[in-house]
């Protein structure tokens, strides 16, 4: 069984506390009908919520797996995994024609309601995960608040986001909020090392790259997530090679190339900003600047439709003239 989604995971304990908060308000009778999951993109939020959802649906307890620790062999946890369990919703972006919808939409949150309305079937509680409330439109986010207004009984709501201040007041304020704080890099060279076996210098440069997130780290210590950060090191150190970019934005094309690109947009931006870390005063606003710069070009070429080839050339042509500069000033 993979390990790469959220409800595959079992191993992780994204956050002890947070689990141990959401346990004492069980045991206590005083558990929460919505859960608002914030903290930074890859820090375990979705995988808290499918651990206290195979709790809350009757799964045995693992302690050795963590507070919300679970068998993996329960019932329970295989209709989860097989994502057959009558008593979990799961909304989430939708991919149709192999392309990844831009949001949750109102007719995907209109299933809460009826869902909700339901007893359950197996278990003592109904579970609702949203990965992530970020994702939901606007319409979407109206039909969930109606969800919110009316408590459903026996029901529980799990809501993952990247950014809260985002989401509308009226769903913060009546959700009751858990926070995932960010790893230390000795945590993170730690997991990645343990669960990828990679080499020390390997694992402490993930844990460095990581910004925090778990999740992010073991991407980069391995597959196409680490060949895609040791690309964009080379070109931000100003090995760019024109005819290897044009290879690459080659295979931009279709839902895959939407991730690699994705991917490679987001290697290429951390590791400018490492740059900008590391360079004396002068060079490090450059460095600064063209981070900036680069940020908000993943989102405005998703938006805008734009062509991933041309966004990328343009990226590369902006961080050569940084590095132009930088040789200019010696």
């Amino acid at each position: 069984m993979s390990d790469d989604h959220p409800r595959d995971r079992f191993d992780l304990v994204p956050d002890a506390a947070a689990e141990a908060a959401f346990l004492d308000a069980w045991e206590r009778g005083r558990l929460h009908h919505a859960w608002l999951l914030c903290g930074v993109e890859g820090t375990g939020k979705a995988t808290f919520a499918y651990r206290a959802a195979r709790r809350l649906l009757g799964a045995a307890a693992d302690p050795a797996r963590g507070p919300l620790g679970a068998r993996r062999e329960d019932p329970v946890s295989r209709l989860i995994s097989a994502q057959s369990h009558p008593d979990l919703l799961v909304l989430e972006r939708l991919v149709e024609g192999g392309k990844t919808k831009k949001s949750i939409s109102v007719d995907q949150s209109r299933d809460l309601p009826e869902f909700f309305s339901k007893s359950p079937s197996q278990a003592q509680h109904r579970v609702a995960i949203i990965d992530a409330a970020d994702d939901l439109n606007l319409n979407a986010a109206n039909a969930l608040l109606k969800v919110l207004e009316e408590p459903p009984e026996r029901g529980v709501l799990f809501l993952v986001t990247h950014a809260p201040g985002r989401l509308l007041a009226t769903i913060r304020s009546r959700c009751r909020r858990l926070s995932f704080p960010i790893w230390t890099p000795e945590r993170l060279e730690t997991l990645v090392r343990n669960r990828t076996g990679a080499e020390p210098e390997e694992a402490e440069h993930a844990a460095a790259m990581a910004g925090g997130s778990p999740g992010a780290a073991l991407a980069l210590a391995s597959g196409a997530t680490f060949e895609m950060d040791q690309l964009a090191r080379r070109w931000v150190e100003g090995d760019v090679d024109r005819a290897e970019a044009l290879a690459v934005a080659d295979k931009f094309r279709g839902a895959e190339g939407q991730e690699r690109f994705e991917t490679l947009m987001d290697r290429l931006i951390a590791a400018v900003r490492m740059r900008a870390l590391s360079s004396p005063a002068g060079a490090g606003n450059r460095w600064a600047e063209l981070w900036e710069r680069l940020q908000p070009l993943p989102e405005r070429a998703a938006g805008l439709n734009l062509d991933k080839a041309d966004v990328l050339a343009g990226a590369l042509a902006d961080l050569r003239r940084v590095q132009a500069q930088q040789e200019r000033m010696g």
